[in-house]
């Protein structure tokens, strides 16, 4: 990409002797193969030279073919539109990596995970307590290649994970879960509290952990597509296209145009859908339930013609290696049109309902403050990241299907409390709907999907998709005979559950469900 090449001359300027080799998996994907001791100095030049960020951090097993482990750095460069990927041999021996936890805070669980599930011990990490495996599991490291999965673990004997104590007088404390009165998933927060005000909040996560990144591994691509629609189920379109976004790199296929548009359609019916019911849940939360049964009634409405149009009120089993599974007919498309006229002024009389409920505007403005620089410094992404002043939006700074023909307006606060995390939401109900109509007016006659073909063995790409709640990535690494030897994911969710504990401080207990809400994590997502 011509934006890339200033950076990529400077870079190579100044690393000019720390850098092995620079290669170009696709126009926005730049891999630098460097060493250990040199990705500090290029985390500080790529954060401070071109405003660039530590999107990621994950590792893989490279013992068979090359005898180390590799880790990955993937910085991304919003202004610029790419990605510049750090990769760093580790030696099998007595694997170990130097943690960017006490600079980057973001990456924070990533190294944590890395370190679980690969055996790589942090060096310098101020917490390098397990993170992704649970006390219960015995000193395994079930991302190695040579982990069976099909292992059996023993019953655990031992102590059970402890929490940090916060002491002091007065100060007591709150555990929240692991198991809820509401049909979700798995997760303990436990408050330390002084009276009513939180003092610290400990999150712990990862009870349902899946190994769907095992799974991956010596999986046919083509049935990659259902299990990463298995994620999360509430983002499974999204997951599932930027899997297909991925092979589809590795594998060098064009999607066409009608395929591109319709993934694009569908991935703003997830975000519809999903930010109606959050806004209804808001409202739930303090007690405005006449809010919330109209919210369920538009998101209703969404669903049925989500069915309409995919055979899955969820988007399940649409999107596809290639482009998209199902087409649709001039009365579908009529159908789609006339929801979306219907669902505006309804969406607007739904809005109007909650600013008007002054008792609602004081339970939500104020609440769960995060301030842009914790935002910034946690990484936070999406919603939360948004009400918190991060302008950023992968249809926007890195578009993909059909973003590329449409003009993406992102809403972007500063004041980052409840209510603006809703406003949020709110805007992007109402770009969406304009965002579908346009895309609509894009259809043109042709095919839907192409096929794969062979994809080459020994292939990297790097798949992405702007979900609802935030950022989603899926990089793999191909083996011969259309299989994956590494299928690493990151849900936005990952990334933001550490704000709670800092969106939460100073506030009451029975304001932790609202704030809760007005982020909307997924476990599973997390847990993976």
């Amino acid at each position: 990409m011509p934006s890339l090449q200033p950076i990529l001359d400077d870079l190579s300027k100044r690393f000019e002797e720390q850098i092995d080799e620079i290669r170009a998996a696709a126009p926005n994907e730049i891999y630098l193969h460097t060493r250990m001791e040199i990705i500090p100095a290029l985390c500080a030049y790529f954060y401070r030279k071109w405003n660039g960020r530590l999107a990621g951090v994950f590792a893989d097993d490279a013992r068979e073919d090359d005898g180390v482990f590799y880790v990955y750095y993937q910085f991304a460069l919003d202004r610029s539109g790419g990605f510049f990927i750090g990769r760093i041999p580790i030696a099998d021996g007595k694997p170990e990596l130097i943690s960017l936890t006490n600079a980057v805070p973001a990456v924070n669980w990533q190294e944590r995970e890395i370190q679980d599930l690969f055996g790589i011990e942090l060096i310098g990490h101020p917490n390098p307590r397990r993170c992704a495996l649970h006390d219960d599991w015995p000193q395994v490291h079930p991302l190695r290649k040579d982990f069976d999965l099909k292992t059996q673990m023993a019953p655990f004997i031992g102590e059970r994970h402890q929490f940090r104590r916060v002491e002091g007088e007065g100060v007591f404390q709150v555990p929240v879960g692991p198991v809820h009165a509401g049909i979700i998933e798995p997760g303990h927060f436990l408050f330390s509290v002084a009276g009513e005000p939180i003092l610290n909040l400990q999150i712990r996560l990862f009870y349902t952990h899946k190994g769907t990144e095992k799974l991956f591994e010596n999986l046919p691509v083509e049935h990659g597509v259902t299990l990463a629609e298995s994620i999360s189920g509430d983002s499974s379109f999204a997951h599932a296209t930027a899997f297909c976004h991925a092979v589809e790199r590795a594998a060098g296929v064009e999607v066409p145009q009608r395929g591109r548009v319709l993934r694009s359609v569908c991935l703003e019916l997830e975000r519809i859908y999903n930010h109606i019911a959050d806004i209804g849940a808001i409202a739930t939360d303090v007690a405005f339930v006449v809010a919330n049964a109209h919210a369920m009634r538009l998101k209703e409405r969404v669903l049925r013609v989500n069915e309409l149009l995919t055979g899955n009120r969820l988007l399940r089993g649409m999107s596809c290696l290639g482009g998209i599974r199902r087409d649709w007919s001039a009365p579908q498309i009529l159908a789609l049109e006339r929801m979306l006229d219907e669902l505006a002024p309804e969406f607007d009389s739904l809005v109007a309902l909650i600013y008007g409920s002054s008792s609602t505007r004081e339970r939500l403005q104020t609440t769960g403050f995060l301030s842009p620089q914790t935002a910034l410094d946690l990484g936070i992404v999406g919603i939360g990241g948004r009400a918190s002043g991060f302008d950023h939006d992968l249809r926007r700074d890195y578009p993909h299907d059909a973003y590329d023909q449409v003009k993406v307006a992102v809403p972007v606060y500063t004041v980052g409390d409840v209510f603006h995390r809703m406003q949020v939401r709110i805007d992007e109900v109402r770009e969406s709907m304009r965002l579908i109509c346009e895309l609509v007016s894009k259809l043109s006659e042709g095919p839907i999907r192409v096929p794969i073909g062979t994809i080459p063995a020994g292939q990297v790409a790097l798949g992405y998709v702007e979900g609802w709640r935030g950022e989603i990535y899926h990089w793999i690494r191909t083996l011969p005979g259309n299989r994956l030897g590494r299928c690493k994911i990151k849900d936005p969710s990952l990334q933001n559950w550490p704000a709670m504990s800092e969106a939460v401080m100073g506030n009451i207990i029975p304001d932790f469900p609202v704030i809760n809400k007005s982020f909307n994590l997924s476990y599973s997502g997390t847990d993976r």
